[in-house]
């Protein structure tokens, strides 16, 4: 595998573990510290793959990230569900009592908010990334400062877990998803596609699609609109659904390119799940 990877954030992320999970440990990796940077080495061949996260079952939905994919035309071929564990994490030889601030994403400072309710003496600092943290405490030795993060940033950096499992919500799991800017050929074991499209502002214009959609057995999993900045009040609409027969599927696609506006096929794969 000599394909380079894209993913947001350092080597120890999120997007570092599916990344390995996709391609192997010895995955070739470009570390872009935003969204926009890891598009733009998909854009300018730097990178052929990029990964990103688009919805997180506290948060919601990553809607910069659906827009992004939309507007530089990426195609998705993969994804992935990944549980999210975040663990407390900093240089060996001291324990909670030592730690004075703790530096991370301000998603995970969010997502671990009554760990930390338990041990006021803590001052949280928001920052760029949870295993760009990681790095810097150990490369600059930084006591007293610990970073939340996945398990592997501990072992990539030679830190120490100081408490484990701190999410508030043990049940916590993140969608990552793999793009390119080429349009793959669609496998012969897809079974769920991702597609946007505009509609007219009609009355019951998204319920015919929807009815649509049943008609030919596909299962809605996910909705999201987004306003059409150029045009106010219209919207696109970001669809998900899974199907049994690729037949049904394209069935479906055909209806629903008479009927909507701005129609998108954004990418034909497996089902994560």
């Amino acid at each position: 595998m000599d394909k380079i990877i894209a993913i947001q954030g350092a080597k120890g992320s999120n997007h570092h573990k599916v990344a390995i999970d996709f391609y192997g440990a010895n995955v070739p990796l470009k570390e872009c510290m935003s969204f926009d940077v890891l598009v733009d080495s998909l854009l300018d061949n730097s990178a052929e793959f990029g990964i990103m996260a688009l919805e997180n079952t506290i948060a919601g939905s990553i809607i910069p990230n659906y827009a992004l994919i939309d507007n530089h035309n990426l195609h998705i071929i993969r994804e992935e569900y990944l549980n999210i564990h975040h663990h407390l994490m900093a240089l060996k030889g001291q324990n909670i009592n030592d730690i004075k601030e703790v530096w991370s994403h301000p998603m995970a400072l969010l997502q671990c908010k009554t760990f930390f309710k338990k041990h006021p003496h803590i001052k949280l600092v928001e920052d760029v990334d949870t295993a760009e943290v990681a790095k810097r405490i150990a490369n600059k030795k930084l006591q007293g400062i610990a970073a939340i993060a996945p398990k592997i940033a501990a072992e990539i950096f030679d830190l120490v877990i100081i408490e484990d499992e701190i999410q508030t919500i043990k049940d916590n799991s993140t969608r990552f998803v793999l793009v390119q800017t080429t349009k793959p050929e669609v496998k012969a074991d897809a079974n769920k596609a991702s597609i946007k499209f505009q509609l007219s502002h009609k009355r019951g214009s998204l319920a015919a699609i929807l009815n649509a959609m049943s008609d030919c057995k596909m299962n809605l999993t996910k909705i999201q609109s987004l306003p059409v900045i150029q045009t106010p009040w219209k919207y696109s609409f970001f669809v998900d659904v899974t199907f049994d027969e690729y037949a049904n599927y394209q069935k479906a696609i055909s209806i629903i390119e008479i009927m909507a506006e701005e129609f998108k096929i954004l990418g034909t794969y497996k089902n994560g799940r």
